[in-house]
């Protein structure tokens, strides 16, 4: 989802000019798609060291001073929502970036929402710690564990970072989905069986593969490429035999 919702500039509070508080780039009040079976609200997060060609909200990836919205302002809003919509997800950018995103889980949890993240486990030690504050994690896996990562995200060893993460959430009790957005310029069909074949072995139970979408990428090259026909009907079934929960996503 975008992140092209009340991106206005907010009144600060008296409070967040002398607390470090969560950098908030953007919101989304209501949303029925970023957390499965329950009506959210989302939460983006500013900053992400990741490149990925695809990203659909680029303008998230710089860390910048302070926010665009103040997330004491958020928290209230937030407040209003109760009774009106079931969790609240922390997306981006990349949340984990964030040191004060422990603390906005504690105070959304205290108002009685369930709490989703959107991550692509970019800081493992990070995530480990709240994972067991959460209900939900939507992980973004890129590619398979190896050079190819990099070749997506522009960072080195980026692979071992999502490994790592990943593995956690396989180790613990929380829901997730695993999800990778697939272009054909950067993902042919024996990657993506390659991936698949991989995190069934590490014993992931819920896989989404998500066909790329024009909308909001920033890269004509990738925007330039045809999709039709990507991927194949052979390889979407030989990828849904291997999880107990699988979906293709398309345009």
């Amino acid at each position: 989802m975008s992140a092209n919702i009340l991106m206005k500039r907010l009144p600060r509070s008296a409070a967040s000019s002398t607390q470090r508080m969560l950098r908030v780039g953007g919101i989304t009040p209501f949303s029925a798609t970023d957390y499965p079976g329950k009506l959210a609200a989302v939460v983006f997060v500013q900053g992400c060291p990741w490149r990925c060609g695809y990203c659909h909200n680029p303008h998230l990836q710089p860390r910048l001073p302070g926010g665009p919205l103040d997330w004491t302002r958020i928290r209230n809003l937030l407040q209003r929502r109760v009774g009106l919509v079931d969790a609240v997800v922390f997306s981006g950018g990349e949340p984990t970036i964030d040191p004060c995103l422990a603390n906005a889980i504690g105070e959304v949890r205290e108002l009685g929402f369930k709490v989703g993240l959107h991550s692509g486990g970019i800081y493992p030690t990070r995530f480990n710690e709240i994972l067991p504050m959460l209900d939900w994690v939507g992980f973004d896996i890129k590619a398979p564990f190896d050079h190819r990562y990099e070749r997506i995200t522009g960072v080195a060893d980026s692979a071992t970072a999502a490994l790592d993460s990943a593995q956690a959430i396989i180790s613990s009790n929380v829901d997730y989905e695993f999800r990778t957005t697939i272009h054909p310029a950067l993902l042919d069909e024996d990657d993506i069986m390659a991936l698949a074949q991989t995190l069934a072995a590490m014993g992931a139970t819920s896989y989404a593969l998500q066909v790329f979408r024009a909308q909001g990428c920033g890269s004509a090259t990738l925007n330039a490429v045809p999709v039709t026909g990507y991927p194949s009907d052979d390889l979407v079934q030989r990828v849904a035999a291997l999880f107990p929960e699988f979906i293709l996503r398309r345009n």
